[in-house]
């Protein structure tokens, strides 16, 4: 405890000779007299008024005036801004929403329809003729086409279904063009990715929707759930050709029919 009250005093007491210290340095500037000093509790207090005629004293207080006046006005200018910015977003927002009722399809030039379908991987050729046949019997050829980001390996008379291909409609002729590769009993042929020569021809059946999917969004807690479904636009495609390789031609294989064989299998009689 005498310890404890040793320090205390101390401690007053060095406050009393640095705030000396600090009257002594004051009483440099000129203009200044002590006798409006108090001292109280080991501490001296200058009075206002006398700080006040000190010259950094003014500057100081001056600058906090022209730093309140300048900080009252920019928060007018800036509430004045944020409202005008405000004002803004909500014509933005109407101007958008007007936008959104009256958006319109885009309208594609015959050149820019082609120059698409080429990206994704097709050409339209035309409708289908009544009098033209392109159906042909099974053929052992096989090719790998791409379309879009999607590939799949083909066959004369196979059906495909792929992601809804525009500028077509039902009946439509189609050349596949991005042929990856070709193949056959006795050839293989590997584009580097494609085989420029080669050609896989194709007829647009039907434009359909695949089976739904449910898209189920939760966070717990927060009472959030969404529930969304999608119907993906598919196209399907009849491919009626393969061009590009030697076709090897099919070998007819005659099948004996029932009666010979029945008579073949009796037994004769040796007399």
């Amino acid at each position: 405890m005498a310890s404890l009250r040793c320090f205390r005093e101390l401690s007053r007491r060095a406050t009393t000779v640095y705030s000396i210290i600090q009257t002594r340095s004051i009483s440099s500037f000129p203009g200044i007299e002590l006798s409006g000093t108090s001292i109280s509790h080991g501490t001296v207090i200058p009075n206002r008024s006398l700080t006040r005629n000190l010259p950094w004293y003014s500057l100081w207080y001056r600058s906090q005036d022209r730093c309140i006046s300048s900080n009252t006005k920019d928060t007018d200018e800036d509430e004045e801004s944020s409202e005008g910015e405000d004002d803004d977003d909500d014509e933005e927002e109407e101007d958008f929403e007007d936008s959104a009722e009256v958006e319109v399809e885009r309208e594609y030039s015959p050149a820019e329809k082609v120059e698409e379908a080429a990206e994704i991987g097709y050409k339209v050729m035309g409708p289908l003729k009544p009098s033209e046949r392109l159906f042909k019997p099974y053929e052992p050829v096989f090719a790998i086409v791409q379309i879009g980001s999607h590939q799949f390996k083909v066959s004369n008379g196979d059906s495909i279904f792929t992601e809804k291909l525009k500028f077509c409609d039902i009946n439509d002729k189609l050349e596949l063009t991005k042929v990856l590769l070709l193949g056959s009993a006795s050839q293989t042929i590997i584009g580097r990715p494609i085989l420029p020569d080669a050609t896989v021809h194709a007829v647009v059946e039907e434009h359909a929707l695949d089976e739904k999917v449910l898209i189920f969004k939760k966070k717990r807690r927060k009472n959030y759930r969404r529930t969304r479904g999608h119907r993906q636009e598919l196209t399907k495609l009849r491919i009626t050709d393969i061009q590009g390789i030697e076709k090897p031609e099919p070998k007819i294989v005659y099948k004996p029919s029932k009666e010979a064989v029945t008579e073949q299998s009796k037994p004769e009689l040796v007399a």
